[in-house]
């Protein structure tokens, strides 16, 4: 059987992290495999739908180069892949399940089952419903379905068939927790609209999905979704559930709470490769013991050995993984069995080196030249090739590429002066020794002929101008800097003459301030 997994968010708001790193492992897994997967929206809660969210869903898979198979836009052999235009085939597995006895029709009002909620607490019970349509004869349910009255379709929890609990591909062996399930789950609501669970259920089985990769969020209901596949005659897929990454205070991530939106990321300029990298590390590269075998009770094709079982240690947060990388390498087995705190310093980290991997390719610093002219305001040098060199100068200091124009100002605009830190960088430094290294500078490059600017050793040729000064080289390349940058830090002063060129160096030494105003 071919392998087919599901990426299957609901449209309820923007794609969050927690979403990114399921699709991301939904598409590792599959391309592991040789398989592939859908793209499909559970839109059964019309309540919670918020406008625009599968546009968001789908151009943050986009921005990721995480391309689904089939799915919304693309089609594919199993549309359609939005739930509420599926929902025929949730009436026929309700109905199936009513006629064999494994659901019943549940005509009790709001007001009611919250009373019985409240009396079953009362003494004490776990039951959270008293069965009460239960035994209604099938003329009585039929006559109040001819009557319009709204009513529910609800799991017959004690007529469920014999069962096994696969182990998780994760987890391993689970504790098959029906306790904590309510009394008769809900399968249809009175819109008609099927719950998460029968609908997964249903989609699951008529797309032919083999293996369900979904949050630790999911494993309490594993046990129900088991029940539905058994009552349903269904053979269940491989799980894997994925533990939950949480929010750097430990809480858990949420589309509810800030910064984990991954149109955040997208617009502050993170890189993509970076953000999964980030992403597919949190969690990765331990071992485990427990065996995991398919349902079948052979082993599943779906443990594949990977290069990461011969690791005795794991990874690094920070190692650098390409796409091609995470798919070689990716193994369910690997993953933490706790949930996993993302540190944005490793994206940090991470993003500095894929910036460096794309700028060292022409495409790439092309690309990233062009993501950067809109970032820059509106000056004479915005051109792609002018961009390049000042990408190429500050690439050791650039974590990101939204912050080339805070940290590059200089190359675009005339040094502010008048900042606390242009005023500080000269204390301790002489009005002479200030006027005599800015006049050496400015007769060293004024004899250096246009031709041979790209080619002159501006170390060399600094350093001897120093000398022939009688000027410390602090001083000397402290004044440089100051008339070049105004800050005190950054790419070389040899660097910064190559990106501004020729004219536009000797302008700023000849245009600084005469006795600049000092810092205290």
């Amino acid at each position: 059987m071919t392998t087919l997994l599901r990426f299957a968010p609901s449209p309820t708001g923007a794609l969050h992290l927690g979403g990114l790193r399921t699709a991301l492992f939904n598409h590792l897994y599959a391309r592991k495999l040789g398989g592939k997967w859908i793209l499909r929206i559970e839109d059964t809660d019309a309540t919670r739908a918020v406008p625009g969210s599968v546009d968001g869903i789908r151009e943050a898979l986009n921005w990721a180069g995480l391309e689904y198979d089939y799915g919304p836009e693309k089609g594919g052999p199993h549309a359609p892949y939005f739930q509420s235009e599926r929902l025929d085939l949730y009436h026929t597995h309700a109905k199936k399940l009513i006629e064999s006895g494994h659901a019943y029709r549940c005509f009790c009002s709001p007001d009611r089952l919250a009373a019985t909620r409240e009396s079953l607490a009362r003494v004490g019970s776990n039951a959270t419903y008293d069965k009460a349509c239960l035994n209604l004869t099938e003329e009585e349910v039929a006559r109040r379905v001819r009557a319009g009255e709204k009513h529910i379709v609800r799991l017959n929890d004690s007529n469920l068939p014999h069962r096994s609990t696969p182990p998780d591909l994760i987890f391993g062996n689970v504790r098959d927790a029906h306790a904590s399930l309510p009394t008769d789950p809900v399968l249809l609501k009175t819109d008609l609209f099927p719950t998460y669970h029968l609908a997964s259920v249903v989609d699951d089985h008529s797309m032919g999905i083999t293996h369900v990769l979904r949050g630790e969020e999911w494993l309490p209901s594993l046990p129900l979704h088991l029940d539905l596949y058994a009552c349903l005659g269904l053979h269940p897929p491989e799980f894997a559930h994925l533990p939950l990454l949480l929010n750097p205070d430990g809480t858990k991530m949420s589309k509810r709470k800030g910064d984990v939106h991954v149109a955040d990321f997208m617009k502050r300029g993170w890189e993509p490769e970076a953000v999964l990298n980030w992403l597919a590390l949190a969690g990765w590269g331990v071992q485990h013991d427990h065996p995991a075998s398919s349902p079948s009770g052979h082993a599943s094709h779906g443990l594949f050995r990977s290069t990461w079982s011969a690791f005795k240690t794991a990874p690094s947060s920070t190692t650098v993984l390409t796409m091609s990388d995470m798919i070689r390498d990716f193994d369910l087995k690997a993953l933490t069995h706790r949930r996993t705190v993302l540190d944005p310093a490793k994206l940090e980290i991470l993003n500095k080196q894929h910036l460096a991997r794309r700028w060292n390719t022409p495409d790439g610093l092309d690309e990233l030249a062009g993501r950067a002219h809109g970032l820059i305001k509106d000056t004479p040098y915005t051109s792609q090739a002018y961009i390049k060199k000042v990408i190429l100068a500050l690439e050791s200091r650039l974590t990101n590429l939204n912050a080339l124009p805070a940290h590059g100002a200089f190359f675009f605009e005339d040094p502010d002066f008048t900042s606390s830190e242009a005023r500080g960088m000269l204390k301790g430094v002489s009005s002479d020794d200030y006027q005599s290294s800015r006049q050496s500078a400015i007769s060293t490059l004024t004899a250096v002929a246009v031709d041979d600017w790209e080619k002159v050793d501006f170390n060399l040729l600094l350093h001897e101008e120093c000398q022939a000064a009688k000027i410390k080289s602090k001083t000397y390349m402290t004044t440089i800097r100051y008339a070049l940058s105004g800050v005190k830090t950054g790419p070389s002063v040899p660097d910064i003459f190559r990106v501004l060129g020729r004219e536009r160096s000797i302008h700023r030494l000849m245009s600084a301030p005469a006795f600049p105003e000092r810092g205290v």
